[in-house]
């Protein structure tokens, strides 16, 4: 019994690597290559462990917020990564991720995977402070990487000011400070043009 449990967990192991393959849109601050979905959940774990004072809810299980950082985004292996601001992909979005939890997470001990599908699923329902904080990691991670391109992805996807506004704003709820922070680089972003200004949300359209 124990040694069918330490092959289903080597084989989980092993599957996830494939995570290292799934490429983001989001760049390298100094290589000219994409992020890939690993890299992205080991810089927001650390984002965690660094930032944690900066938390809405003080006290938060810091543990419990890595964990959600480090599996958030496996489902990935099977889903791909969904661009935030391609609203046609995103509309089978949970669906896709949800087949995806269901086949991945299995691959565990029963005992594991139902840890790992609770901790998928309340990072994102953003259920608890720890939810929030890490929910505000993952959005503030891209908004870093993207102003520090000088908005190469956001100019390509032609990508403006509100909608990077609406994209940050949970952020708000995991961390006020942080909210700042990110409303003081899109500010600045648009100041030095590597972001549009766009138009305010829900500003109808002119001319049609």
């Amino acid at each position: 019994m124990n040694e069918d449990r330490l092959s289903r967990q080597m084989e989980f192991i092993v599957e996830i690597d494939r995570l290292k393959q799934v490429l983001r849109r989001t760049r390298h601050i100094d290589e000219d290559r994409n992020e890939n979905s690993a890299e992205h959940s080991w810089h927001i774990s650390v984002m965690a462990v660094l930032l944690l004072e900066h938390a809405a809810r003080p006290g938060l299980d810091l543990l419990r917020t890595i964990k959600m950082a480090l599996v958030h985004d496996l489902v990935e292996i099977d889903a791909g990564d969904t661009y935030c601001y391609d609203e046609a992909a995103g509309k089978d979005k949970l669906e896709r991720e949800t087949r995806a939890a269901e086949r991945i997470f299995n691959i565990l001990p029963g005992d594991q995977a139902a840890e790992v599908r609770a901790l998928w699923d309340e990072f994102e329902a953003a259920s608890t402070p720890e939810a929030r904080f890490a929910n505000a990691l993952d959005r503030l991670e891209a908004l870093l990487l993207n102003y520090h391109v000088q908005g190469r992805t956001w100019a390509k996807h032609g990508v403006t000011a509100p909608q990077v506004v609406s994209r940050a704003r949970p952020i708000e709820d995991g961390s006020p400070r942080l909210w700042e922070y990110a409303r003081a680089l899109i500010d600045d972003a648009v100041v030095t043009g590597i972001l549009k200004p766009g138009k305010p949300m829900g500003e109808p359209e002119q001319g049609r």
